[in-house]
């Protein structure tokens, strides 16, 4: 477990440090030097017709350093439900696999846990650490120990439970950076706002350049931060989704392949 711990941090670290290189890379060979060409266009434009009206780029609107910071935690998040995501899809993948020699009608009885034990411990250590190995186990150990359907039935949840916990916990860091990300276009609404105050004097004067530009960053960077939230929670929400319906469904493999079987003689 602590490898697995250990390994996670070091791919998350990782794709976050990639993030950010790629991201500024885009920005500084890209999107800044298309954006200062625009406006300075638009600037000479606007000097020579004042009725000018300046059109809106895409380049124009996600120039600014909080578009950049958002951009990097949305790869950021990504990367990160991609991982989980993944563990996912092969956990869920052993739902398809007869990991027990039971058969319709067999009956288990807790002299035979050991022979039903070994093709889970005979499984590659990742897929020893999966939830339904791990709940299956739980569930056979009880049974040789207590005798006791009802307590076999009470392991497997409990299992089950603890794993959605766990789950759920893990997806911490991912809803911290979609609160994160509105947080930031906020944070550029309020520069954007007080740079655009601070040239009221030039606005007064006949010259709305300054002001608008402010303005500009101001809504661009709540605009761009509110779609990728928008992207980030619908993804987590898919995320959440899929694993809740892997610990529902490893809870009711446990059942269907193990526990309908199992039998006391009296």
């Amino acid at each position: 477990m602590r490898d697995t711990l250990r390994s996670e941090f070091a791919y998350q670290l990782f794709a976050l440090l990639f993030a950010a290189l790629f991201v500024h890379a885009i920005y500084v060979t890209a999107i800044r030097p298309e954006a200062e060409t625009l406006l300075a266009e638009q600037r000479a434009a606007a000097a020579a017709d004042e009725n000018y009206v300046p059109e809106r780029h895409l380049a124009v609107v996600l120039r600014d350093f909080e578009q950049e910071a958002c951009f990097i935690l949305m790869l950021w998040a990504m990367a990160i439900m991609g991982y989980k995501a993944r563990s996912g899809l092969r956990e869920r993948a052993l739902l398809e696999q007869k990991l027990l020699p039971v058969t319709p009608g067999m009956s288990v009885l807790p002299e035979d846990v050991r022979t039903y034990l070994r093709p889970l411990q005979n499984l590659e250590p990742a897929q020893q650490r999966a939830l339904l190995p791990r709940a299956l186990s739980a569930a056979l150990q009880r049974f040789a120990a207590t005798r006791n359907v009802q307590d076999v039935s009470e392991a497997v949840r409990n299992v089950c439970d603890a794993e959605g916990e766990r789950l759920d916990s893990e997806l911490s860091m991912v809803r911290y950076i979609a609160w994160a990300i509105p947080s930031i276009g906020f944070i550029g609404t309020v520069r954007g706002i007080g740079d655009a105050l601070s040239q009221a004097n030039q606005a007064v004067q006949g010259d709305i350049t300054g002001v608008t530009e402010a303005l500009g960053v101001a809504f661009n960077s709540t605009f761009v931060a509110l779609l990728i939230s928008i992207l980030i929670m619908f993804l987590v929400h898919q995320l959440q989704l899929l694993q809740e319906r892997l610990v529902l469904e490893a809870h009711s493999y446990a059942d269907r392949e193990l526990i309908q079987h199992l039998q006391v003689r009296t």
